[in-house]
């Protein structure tokens, strides 16, 4: 017979598991992605797009966040987002860039043609 720890640490698992999102491309730091957020306004809801370089993965699970870097209007935003969130939408992949590092935070102190990440062709497999 279950205890009743057993039971619940079952049923808060199983929540977890419901809200997990199983439509996230795989990608890496580095990489260039359009975010697609839903935005509230009043009482209706809109998609803002937010496309940037991803200079940061982190957690695993529910947790899973993601760190992506824009420039916008001259400045460069910073914008986190938890992927299993309900506000995000869509997430897709626009290139994929090479880096040797898990955090690129190296990029913020760079700027014009040092700032470019060498980006990944994609292969026949890729394209199929």
């Amino acid at each position: 017979m279950a205890s009743k720890a057993t039971k619940t640490t079952q049923s808060k698992y199983a929540i977890i598991n419901n809200q997990l999102r199983n439509d996230l491309p795989d990608f890496t730091s580095g990489d260039t992605i359009k975010v697609d957020v839903k935005i509230k306004e009043g009482e209706k809801f809109r998609i803002q797009t937010f496309e940037g370089l991803v200079i940061k993965t982190q957690g695993s699970g529910i947790t899973y966040s993601v760190v992506v870097r824009k420039l916008s209007n001259g400045v460069f935003v910073e914008r986190t987002f938890p992927l299993h969130s309900p506000i995000i939408d869509k997430v897709t992949i626009v290139k994929r860039g090479r880096v040797r590092r898990a955090r690129i935070y190296y990029i913020r102190k760079l700027s014009g043609k040092a700032a470019r990440i060498k980006e990944i062709l994609p292969t026949k497999a890729d394209k199929k």
